[in-house]
């Protein structure tokens, strides 16, 4: 996820490529989400972008904004997975060795998937300098980004929403962010200390790897309370703070050129036991804080506290596969349907002496059967390709929805046995005429002997 230093970096580029020179085409591909959420849209964008002239580009938080030479200008945030891509240079700040070697061999295609604007400035002189014809486009596969118009002089642009609703910047308002301030800031509050400093509120362009290198620096518990930190704690959380966040932005978030003591450099093999670990030996353990995880080296960051009662490891969040199960169950009504399925044609097939999976289960009257294929072609929208849900898909959002048109339309197997009690008892009385009385069975088997 783009944070204070990644979002400095696009910056960077934008300042060097765009900053100064005329956009004579934006193309904004229209996005509900990405536009709409934020009360824009993709003709409006278009609109006020094309034609306008970049007279300056900066930082709030997560959030990047571009200064037209008038109002109304355009103020981006990269969400998960959104990011600027220039048709003149590489931009990225991580990519594996397999990928840059692949894009060695073929170039990207341009312009690239998922984009939602594309700005294109032609040739011209800047200063008395030629510049060369140049695209940028900003692409999010996942529509977590949003991209709005703010109309206001470009000079209150940060006194504007959505920039005046965050807190300071550790960087660009240092002068603000004191040890004084912060230890304030801690101890009016009664929350995990790494919940607070991800809280764009408190302080803005913290994010989740940066906030868990200012805690290791700083020797300090994520999931401890915020206000049980003593003066000598909040100062070294202070510099560490500073420290981290200058230096991701001098670097423009370039990890090569991070300290080789950085936590950063060596928490991303998670679930890893053999290189899960610092160069000196010290293991890196991943929690859960405030529904984040967090990498932590145990051996340096110590309890001193009390700490927040909402941290679990990776196992403990998982949890038994039994919990697992009923987890699932509780986020669909279908998956009980499923459930009671399973549970039918198990009974069924131990009692006719057949495999569950050639059961099936027939509804009193009705033609209609639930077959093994149409539970596993239900339970394959659930999951992903290796079994595992995705969470990500957009197909999962409309999921519930197509399940419970499914579940409408199919015979639930526990009705389905209800009924056939209920049939039989009705027909049973009509065929008899009258009512059954006690004794009469015994006397029935009697009288035939």
């Amino acid at each position: 996820m783009p944070e204070i230093g990644e979002v400095a970096r696009i910056v960077h580029f934008i300042r060097k490529h765009l900053v100064g020179r005329t956009i004579t085409s934006c193309i904004a591909h229209p996005d509900d989400i990405v536009y709409g959420k934020v009360g824009c849209s993709s003709e409006a964008f278009q609109q006020h972008v094309s034609g306008r002239r970049i007279v300056g580009a900066d930082r709030q938080g997560k959030y990047f904004y571009m200064l037209f030479d008038k109002p109304p200008h355009a103020v981006c945030h990269f969400g998960m997975t959104g990011w600027m891509k220039f048709d003149v240079e590489e931009t990225y700040y991580y990519k594996k060795a397999v990928v840059v070697e692949e894009e060695k061999r073929e170039k990207e295609e341009w312009p690239p998937k998922y984009v939602k604007f594309l700005l294109k400035c032609g040739e011209e002189s800047v200063g008395g300098v030629a510049r060369e014809a140049v695209e940028a486009a900003f692409v999010d596969p996942r529509r977590l980004a949003r991209i709005r118009l703010v109309d206001c002089a470009a000079d209150e642009i940060r006194k504007a929403s959505p920039l005046k609703e965050n807190g300071p910047d550790p960087v660009r308002d240092r002068e603000m962010v004191t040890v004084e301030w912060l230890g304030a800031l801690l101890r009016r509050k009664k929350v995990p200390v790494k919940a607070l400093l991800l809280d764009q509120a408190n302080l803005s362009r913290v994010g989740n790897w940066v906030a868990d290198e200012v805690m290791y620096q700083a020797r300090l518990h994520p999931e401890q309370y915020s206000n049980t930190f003593d003066d000598g704690q909040v100062e070294r959380l202070q510099k560490a703070l500073m420290d981290v966040c200058t230096l991701a932005v001098e670097t423009n978030a370039d990890s090569s050129q991070f300290p080789d003591t950085w936590l950063m450099k060596y928490r991303w093999d998670k679930g890893k036991k053999d290189s899960n670990v610092l160069p000196s030996g010290e293991k890196i353990v991943h929690l859960k804080v405030g529904g984040r995880t967090s990498a932590i080296v145990p051996s340096v960051q110590k309890k001193t506290a009390a700490v927040a009662g909402d941290v679990d490891s990776d196992e403990m969040e998982k949890g038994p596969a039994k919990g697992r199960k009923r987890k699932a169950r509780a986020k669909a009504d279908v998956e009980e349907d499923d459930e009671e399925v399973e549970e039918v044609e198990d009974k069924v097939a131990m009692k006719k002496g057949r495999a569950t999976k050639k059961t099936k289960v027939k509804s009193a009257g009705d033609d209609n059967e639930i077959k093994p294929s149409a539970r596993k072609a239900r339970s394959s929208k659930r999951a992903g390709p290796n079994g595992v849900k995705d969470e990500n898909d957009d197909a999962q959002v409309n999921g519930g929805a197509e399940d419970e048109r499914e579940a409408e339309t199919t015979p639930s197997p526990t009705k389905a046995i209800k009924g056939r009690k209920a049939v039989a008892k009705k027909s049973g009385s009509k065929a008899a005429g009258k009512v059954v009385t006690p004794g009469s069975r015994k006397s029935s088997r009697a009288k035939a002997s």
